[in-house]
């Protein structure tokens, strides 16, 4: 399998997060990707141009299966392993488990757009308001979060990935300080951290 994916991303940590969970990861080659280079060759494997995409080869050539977003690409490995390890199978706890994790995509998906107005806009037509409204949504979904529990040495849920990668990345690009908003949550943060296999190795970098 080869995962299409940068070391900044997310996105990517949350699919390289649930392969270590699953044992999954020497199996996976990652192959570093530029979305904003039209030569990159992403474009061929997702024609959304966005990663992660993940490419399973096929017997014969051009019997390849390609997967994206990152919510499929994690469902996809649960189902490698069996199903029901990161995502309950079926009944209320996995519904339960997929809002959870849709609700930190979406913090994701806020951050990122915070990103992009400062990295693609001139300063002088940058939209403050555009900006606030993201970081609203994310404030907003901190304060709602809770006080979760996380079993040491568990695998984690689905959801419990997510909310990682999303904390982890906001203080990557300093969007929001999560902190002020939902300080419960740095216990549960380095409880995962202490426990879960691959955490530092994907943190997000440059």
């Amino acid at each position: 399998m080869i995962l299409y994916s940068a070391a900044a991303s997310p996105f990517g940590r949350m699919v390289k997060l649930t392969a270590q969970c699953l044992g999954q990861i020497d199996g996976i080659e990652v192959r570093a990707t530029n979305t904003g280079d039209p030569d990159d060759g992403i474009r061929e494997v997702n024609p959304l141009g966005k990663i992660p995409a993940l490419v399973i080869a096929g017997q014969d050539e051009g019997d390849a299966q390609t997967f994206y977003d990152s919510r499929v690409i994690v469902e996809y490995l649960d189902s490698l392993a069996g199903g029901g390890k990161v995502i309950p199978a079926s009944g209320p706890a996995r519904f339960e488990v997929l809002t959870r994790m849709a609700r930190m995509v979406g913090v994701l998906d806020a951050a990122i757009l915070v990103v992009y107005e400062g990295r693609f806009r001139p300063a002088d037509m940058r939209v403050e308001s555009f900006v606030e409204y993201q970081r609203d949504k994310i404030i907003r979904v901190l304060e709602r979060v809770g006080n979760p529990a996380y079993g040491n040495g568990a695998m984690p849920d689905a959801g419990e990935i997510t909310l990682a990668c999303a904390l982890d990345y906001l203080d990557f690009r300093q969007q929001v300080n999560w902190r002020d908003h939902a300080p419960q949550l740095q216990g549960w943060l380095a409880g995962f951290a202490d426990s879960v296999p691959g955490y530092e190795a994907t943190l997000p970098r440059d």
